[in-house]
Order: structure tokens, then C-alpha cells, then sequence
């Protein structure tokens, strides 16, 4: 009977593991960062990056995204707990119209793709060399919705007992039944 048990349990684990989602980000990429891509050294490599999207631009056969690159997750989703800007920024391109009021400023996006080259454009009066990512993959994140607070409602104080407390109507020398009469 025990053996049967565990089995059954083997199984339902096996069975419940293969309905984890995985992402079409997913997979292990080079360690490349869209900062260490500014020189052109990396053109032709096969790369994962995300971030924060700043800006999408659709043209006639594709749309590019400027992105404020962060570093990933291991499911490839940009990591907004230690903001580190350090990781640069990068524009991928993807063919096809992505409609810029579903991918708006601020949301979280996942690329991959390969560098293609460097490209040069103004951010304020600075001249910024943007790497250039020509996209296979564009994953844009679920927003993830905080928890609703909870609150609890705490009767007399959190002591419970209703409006005498946790001794009771009688207080804590117990009143009649105790011997106090």
C-alpha cells in the first residue's frame, strides 16, 4: 500500500510538472550585455536582453523598441528589484506592427535576437551608441498586479472574547464559580 502511495505521488508530480508554463524566452543565452554590445564586437552573436520599454516605433515592415536594458531573471523576465543601469540601453527591431498602446512606455519586455550593429542617436544633447538587436522573439510581459492589502478587523484589541476580553464578563478573578461569592 505504501508503495502504491509514493507512486501515485510520482506521478502526480511528473504529471502537474508538465503544466508549467514556459516562456519563448526561456534557454541559456551568452552573458553579453547591451553595454559590453556598444563596441560592435559582438555583432552576429545570439543574445537574450530585456527591460524597460521607453519608446515603440512602428515603420512600414517592422517596429523597433528602445529599451532601458536590466538584467534577467533565469525565466528571462527584467529584474526591477536592484535597479542597475548600468546594463544600457539597446533598439530591437521585429517585423511586423506591434501596436505602441499595448507596448507602452514603462512595460516590461524580453528579446531574442541577434546583434546586428551600432547605431547612433540623441538621448537629450548626448550621443549614444545604441547596439542593434534584429528581434526572432518579442515577449511582452504580464503586468504583475499587487496583492490587494488585507486587513483584519480586531475585536477588543485583537483579545477576542467580544467587549469583555479573553476572561470573559467576569473578569480575571473569574467571578461566581470560583468560590467568590
Amino acid at each position: 500500500m505504501n508503495t502504491l502511495k509514493a507512486l501515485t505521488g510520482v506521478i502526480a508530480a511528473i504529471v502537474l510538472g508538465g503544466c508549467a508554463t514556459v516562456t519563448p524566452v526561456s534557454g541559456q543565452f551568452p552573458p553579453i550585455t547591451p553595454h559590453q554590445a556598444q563596441t560592435g564586437a559582438e555583432n552576429g552573436k545570439l543574445v537574450r536582453w530585456g527591460g524597460i520599454l521607453i519608446q515603440a516605433r512602428p515603420k512600414a515592415q517592422e517596429t523597433c523598441f528602445t529599451v532601458m536594458a536590466l538584467p534577467l531573471r533565469q525565466d528571462g523576465r527584467p529584474y526591477q528589484g536592484q535597479k542597475k543601469f548600468d546594463e544600457g540601453r539597446f533598439i530591437a527591431c521585429a517585423p511586423g506592427f506591434y501596436d505602441p498602446a499595448l507596448y507602452a512606455a514603462g512595460r516590461e519586455l524580453t528579446f531574442v535576437g541577434t546583434v546586428t550593429g551600432v547605431q547612433v542617436e540623441k538621448v537629450g544633447g548626448y550621443a549614444y551608441p545604441y547596439p542593434q538587436l534584429q528581434a526572432s522573439t518579442v515577449y511582452l510581459w504580464p503586468l504583475e498586479v499587487p496583492e490587494p492589502a488585507t486587513s483584519t478587523v480586531f475585536i477588543n484589541g485583537g483579545w477576542g472574547g467580544g467587549p469583555w476580553g479573553p476572561w470573559g464578563p467576569w473578569g480575571w478573578w473569574g467571578g461566581p464559580g470560583w468560590g467568590w461569592h
